[in-house]
């Protein structure tokens, strides 16, 4: 399995994090801005992934480490909206 997966399956759950959360959360105040932000960020990444300049550079160790921390806030993010 090529590295630039992991990306795409982190940026995929962030993603769906952000549908549950949109849907399970219907009329609640600010929804829709709590919960795009979430879509937002996760699909950016997973269209990022694709592009093969942007693959190269999330190759890089700093990139990885980084990405890392910004997934497990994301994640964090989701669960304490």
């Amino acid at each position: 399995m090529h590295p630039i997966n992991n990306y795409r399956f982190g940026s995929y759950a962030v993603l769906a994090m952000g549908l549950i959360n949109l849907r399970y959360q219907t009329g609640a105040d600010g929804n829709l801005s709590k919960s795009s932000v979430l879509i937002s960020i996760g699909a950016v990444v997973l269209l990022a992934t694709f592009i093969p300049r942007v693959s190269n550079f999330f190759m890089n160790r700093i990139v990885k480490l980084i990405s890392l921390a910004l997934l497990a806030l994301c994640i964090a993010y989701g669960i304490l909206i």
